[in-house]
Parts: C-alpha cells; structure tokens; sequence
C-alpha cells in the first residue's frame, strides 16, 4: 500500500479518534474527572468540557484543507496540555479507572511513548 494511503487512513481514523474522544467527555466525563491533578479540581468540570469541545472543533478543522494546520497545531498542543494529567497518573501510583487498572508503568508507557507516538501521529498523518 503507497504511503499516501496509509496517511490517508491515518488521517480520516485521526479526525474519527478526535470526535469520539471529545464526545466521550460529554457521554463519560466519569472517566475525565478523576485524572484532573487535584490543584485543577475546582475548575475540573469545566475543564472536562473546554476539553471536550475542542476536541470536537479540532477534529472539524482538521477535515478543510485550508485549516488543517492550524487544527494540527491546536492538537499538539493539546496533547502538550495534557502533560499533566500523565504525570499526575504516575504521582497517583496504581488506580482504577473505569474498567481500566492503571499501574506506574502503564502511565509511564503514555507519558513517554504514547504521548510522542499521538503527537506524531498528528502531524504525519495530515501531511497527504
């Protein structure tokens, strides 16, 4: 399969896993709550829903060729805003969340692989 296709695929998955994450804030925010670092507890439903929406506007801009890239940027820093929360899963140790267990290592594996793999995924995949 030609590169394109597979940054085409990338793409369209990109643009569908942004819309699913930023409805489940709204659908789910059960899940989102409890990963808010304490220090940002006051303010933790509301930024649940900033969260969410702009997830879902990103997503959007993504799909208008001319306004893609300011949608990738936005991503990016996103997932740089987003930094926190990893580090504080690490702080937490071992915890459930939803059906999920969380252990030290996991969260380690997010911050540090999984963060780079999203943020690269991004900007790779919206390069066709």
């Amino acid at each position: 399969m030609p590169i394109k296709s597979v940054q085409q695929i990338l793409f369209f998955f990109l643009i569908f896993f942004y819309l699913f994450a930023g409805y489940n804030h709204f659908a789910n925010p059960s899940f989102y709550l409890p990963i808010i670092p304490p220090y940002l507890a006051a303010w933790a439903k509301e930024i649940n829903i900033v969260s969410g929406i702009a997830e879902i506007l990103l997503a959007l801009l993504l799909v208008p060729k001319y306004t893609r890239a300011l949608a990738v940027k936005g991503i990016i820093i996103l997932l740089i805003a987003f930094i926190p929360a990893h580090i504080y899963f690490i702080q937490k140790g071992t915890f459930t969340l939803g059906s999920f267990t969380i252990t030290p290592l996991l969260s380690y594996v997010r911050l540090l692989i999984g963060q780079p793999i999203l943020i690269w995924w991004v900007w790779w995949s919206s390069k066709f």
